[in-house]
């Protein structure tokens, strides 16, 4: 590369790397990174109302692409704000990559203005936290935060800017486009899993975590159809398998439908292809006994330091899915003794997808049925955290991979800034946003970002006037004690409209459907406000 300053070299090793998007809240620690963002037409860069969005919004692209999703923020305030994303990506296993200005290297350890050491505050939470210190390492730090996002399990990592360094001129090398490694699986362990699967009576597929593709996916579909297996999804993986595939037989999320919770229990074989097998994908570590489950487990996985972590299995396959999968393909068990049971479990979900009925005020579970048929095949739809994620869940089917934005980490405030990330890198796609009341004020904020760039998303807010699920809780373990969980919001429709968004009000089940075409064609950012009950608290549930 020809000599320049260190942010025009950062600037053309993240060129190098196949970026097209950066999101960033724009700081003064920063300013020559944003100056050689200015010459880069190739690198869209999108400013947020707010760090924890960019941050957001970078793990979201991470997601959907596979490849680190890129965020900028200013010092202090600004990378504490995005440590949400960045938590996220951690616990979701989402190649990110988080760049924060930082105190001119003459001043460190003073406490200057803003300073924060980074590497003590990010360090339970990236896989890896640098300083570039040199200009001329510039493009070395780079490449290798790529290295380290994308390879064994997927993560943030986290790199400080001093903003002197940044203006400093330097030659450097050029760097390579870093692509992952992907390891394989040894013939001795298929030999020895087709030998466990042929003696299973009652096998179950759970799979899911990072690093799935539609090749992947469709290898996932083969393998179940030649070996009639049962396949249950992860914690908000639900688009690791078309939901549709006769194999399918629901996800073991939170509040997962009872029935196939006793058939994870009760199977003898457990195929878990790519989750961590975490708190939420095992209902509180209650459906594998720990350390040693009852069930004979097969766990495959990107990380080596997650397999035995809480569960030991008595195989182990240290590789990703493009590592695994197309070696599953070829194992295949004749006449296998449990197709009957697989078609009994795909009748147990169908059953328990279908919509419930509602006492008062709008039904989402008829909502998310319709919009399930409604939405085209790719659509992508994202959601936060909070009990009306549980609708969508459970009455929505996906119908493709990286059809779903939402974080295993729990985290509100996300599904906002995920479908713009989603509209900004596939603008030909239909984006629907999930969210509660409380969710979505954590980032309703990033409206004027949608208007501001154009990001027609339609946000649908249930709107119950209480932090759900906290609520629901209250109402169990303190009942009759409500502290905290209520809540006093905005007329939604008028606050989408004066951020020049579509915003409009749904009182009726029978009204919606309307009203989300006429959403949907507006080419706005649109606001649906949905009026339900917080006595519907989830589906089947009620309060008080």
């Amino acid at each position: 590369m020809p000599r320049q300053t260190a942010a025009r070299h950062i600037v053309e090793a993240l060129r190098a790397q196949g970026v097209s998007h950066v999101f960033c809240v724009p700081g003064e620690s920063y300013l020559a990174l944003l100056d050689a963002l200015h010459d880069a037409a190739d690198i869209r860069l999108i400013a947020c109302r707010h760090e924890a969005a960019a941050a957001n919004m970078a793990e979201a692209a991470g997601k959907l692409t596979g490849r680190p999703g890129v965020a900028m923020v200013t010092r202090g305030p600004g990378a504490t704000h995005a440590a949400i994303g960045v938590h996220t990506a951690f616990q979701d296993s989402t190649p990110m990559i988080l760049f924060i200005g930082q105190v001119a290297r003459d001043q460190r350890d003073r406490e200057a203005f803003q300073e924060v050491d980074y590497r003590r505050f990010f360090a339970p939470l990236a896989k890896r936290v640098e300083e570039i210190d040199a200009a001329d390492r510039a493009p070395e730090y780079v490449a290798r935060a790529f290295s380290a996002a994308m390879n064994g399990r997927p993560g943030p990592v986290v790199l400080s800017l001093p903003e002197d360094m940044l203006t400093e001129e330097a030659d450097a090398g050029p760097v390579a486009r870093v692509e992952p490694a992907v390891p394989g699986v040894r013939e001795a362990d298929l030999v020895r899993l087709q030998r466990m699967l042929a003696e299973a009576k009652r096998p179950l597929v759970i799979a899911g975590g990072p690093g799935w593709s539609p090749e992947t996916s469709g290898d996932l579909a083969r393998f179940a159809e030649r070996n009639a297996l049962p396949v249950a999804l992860s914690f908000r993986a639900k688009d690791t398998l078309d939901n549709r595939h006769p194999n399918y037989v629901g996800d073991v999320g939170i509040a997962p439908n009872p029935q196939l919770a006793e058939r994870v229990r009760g199977a003898d074989l457990v195929l878990a292809l790519g989750p961590r097998l975490g708190e939420m994908t095992t209902s509180g570590y209650s459906l594998f006994s720990s350390p040693t489950p009852a069930q004979t487990l097969v766990h495959a996985h990107a990380g080596a330091e997650e397999l035995g972590r809480v569960f030991q299995p008595a195989l182990a396959l240290n590789a990703p899915p493009a590592g695994f999968m197309p070696a599953l393909a070829s194992i295949t068990v004749e006449n296998p003794p449990w197709t009957e049971e697989t078609k009994t479990a795909r009748a147990e979900y169908e059953a328990f997808s279908q919509p419930v009925g509602v006492e008062e005020r709008v039904n989402l579970s008829i909502i998310w049925s319709w919009l399930s048929e409604r939405l085209p095949e790719d659509a992508i739809v994202t959601n936060g955290a909070g009990n009306y994620a549980s609708w969508l869940h459970r009455f929505y089917a996906h119908k493709a991979w990286r059809t779903q934005l939402a974080p295993t980490s729990g985290a509100m405030g996300y599904g906002v800034p995920a479908a713009l990330a989603a509209k900004a890198l596939h603008p030909e796609r239909t984006v629907v946003c999930a969210a509660g009341d409380g969710c979505f004020m954590m980032s309703s904020n990033e409206l004027a970002t949608a208007v501001q760039y154009d990001l027609p998303v339609v946000f649908l807010v249930s709107n119950n006037g209480t932090y759900g699920t906290i609520r629901m809780h209250q109402e169990r373990d303190y009942p009759g004690r409500v502290a905290g969980t209520d809540l006093v919001n905005p007329e939604f429709a008028a606050y989408a409209r004066s951020f020049g968004a579509l915003g409009a009000r749904v009182e009726r089940t029978e009204d919606f459907e309307a009203v989300f075409e006429e959403a949907l064609g507006s080419g706005l950012p649109a606001v649906i406000d949905l009026a339900v009950s917080p006595r519907e608290i989830a589906p089947g549930r009620r309060l008080p």
